[in-house]
Parts: C-alpha cells; structure tokens; sequence
C-alpha cells in the first residue's frame, strides 16, 4: 500500500523502465561482442555464477508488448514538460527499435553465404508472439522484422501456433500484413524444407512438443516434434535471435 495514486504509478513506470533499460544494455552488449567474436549468450552464463549482484536479462530481436515499449516515453515526455531530459530512458529506446533492423542484416548475410539474394528467397519466421507461449502480438518485433524483409522482396511466412492469424490494430505500415495465416503445424515440415532461411523470433514450449511419429519397424511409434524433426534436417541457415537452437543438432545457426 503506498500514500497516493501518483506514487503506484511512478512505481509501474520504474519497473517497466527497469526492464527497458537492461534489455536494451543486453542488447547492446550482443552487437558489440558479436564483432569481438564473443558470444553473449556464454558470458551471460558466466556472469550469472556470480552468487549476489546480477540479475540476468537475455538479448533478442527487441522489445514488445503494451508496457514496456511504450510507458516509458509517457516520462521522457514528461521529463521534457519539466525543463528535463531522461537521456537512459530515450537511449534505449533507441537501440531496443534498431533491434529488428540488426536481425535483417544477420538474415542477409547468411543468404550471402550460400549466394543468395533476400529478394525473392523464402524465409520462414518461428514465433510472431512479443514473447513465448503467448498469443499477443502487441509492438512484436517479429512483425517489424517481416516489414523489413517484405520491403526487399523477401518471401515471408510464420509459424506461431498461438497466433493462427494476424488481427487486431496494426501501425499503418504494418497494414498488409491484416488477416495473414501461420502456417499448420500439418504443413511445417514442407515449409521448412522450402525455405531459404528460418528466423527464430519467438520460441513457443510447444514447438518442440511430441506429437505421434512414424510407426518403426517394430511396431513402436515414436513420440517426436514435427517441427523439431524438420529443423534438424534443415541445411539451410537458422538465424536464432534467442539462442535456443541446440547446439548438438549441428544446425549452421547465426546469432543476431
């Protein structure tokens, strides 16, 4: 219980600016290190050994939702009517919304490897959710991300089975994407055997549930996940924005 409303809600803006903040230091450590050739993703784990002192947050492809992308620029505004400036609260801002951008140029240059142009390539993106095993696609980068490649002609389709179709309010340049449909958990494995490059944005808990497989040859039938399965046969490139492909699949991933 706090005095007055004016106090709960500094409090919501401090956590959700809390977070915008260290996603946005996070994210900015993955580019930087990225050209060290260090991967974020291990010194994390490393610094997370450290018993006291250090809360883990994780980089990705940027930020999303209904709070955390938008109620902090309600102080920066503020902060302005008052004769100030919230200089950490409009910087990362800045580097949370070039985050999209950062994934395409990494989607680029693994087409580039294997000689290939974005216009016109198939690219298959998993997960449209803001963030996993929900069906909100509220300010998703993933949908910032498909405007980008769709801009340069690439060919773009999703599997989200949280999100089977695209609805509700969309920015005016994401307008073209209204009423597109994921693609059926039935038709993944075809559509990552057609793709030129899978874009790892959202990883969903069920995109790696069992589902009944092929019958062996001694009668058992196999509990496996279709699009598991699929990825694990996939040569292409596996652009992975929240390092969860495995390592021991010996997929060609690049980390953006």
């Amino acid at each position: 219980r706090v005095s007055r409303a004016e106090v709960a809600e500094a409090a919501k803006l401090l956590e959700n600016i809390y977070r915008a903040v260290n996603i946005a230091l996070v994210n900015e450590l993955k580019m930087l290190l990225h050209k060290m050739s260090i991967d974020v993703w291990e010194v994390l784990d490393a610094a997370e050994t450290k018993p006291f002192g250090f809360h883990r947050f994780n980089p990705g492809p940027g930020w999303g939702g209904h709070c955390i992308p938008v109620d902090p620029f309600y102080l920066t505004w503020k902060a302005r009517s008052l004769g100030m400036s919230s200089h950490f609260i409009e910087h990362a801002g800045e580097i949370n919304i070039q985050m999209p951008s950062y994934v395409v140029s990494h989607i680029q240059r693994a087409l580039n490897a294997d000689r290939k142009p974005l216009n016109g390539s198939n690219i298959l993106i998993l997960g449209i959710a803001y963030k996993p095993n929900i069906g909100d696609t509220r300010e998703t980068p993933a949908l910032e991300i498909w405007r980008l490649l769709h801009e340069q002609q690439g060919k773009v389709s999703y599997f989200d089975p949280l999100v089977p179709k695209i609805k509700g309010h969309l920015k005016p340049d994401l307008q073209f994407l209204h009423g597109s449909e994921g693609i059926s958990e039935a038709a993944i494995a075809g559509r990552v055997a057609e793709s030129d490059a899978i874009v790892v944005v959202t990883p969903h808990d069920c995109f790696l549930a069992p589902t009944l497989g092929k019958r062996a040859p001694d009668g058992s039938v196999k509990e496996v996940s279709k699009l598991g399965a699929a990825l694990k046969e996939f040569l292409g490139p596996i652009i992975d924005t929240r390092n969860w492909i495995p390592p021991e699949w010996g997929r060609r991933v690049f980390k953006a």
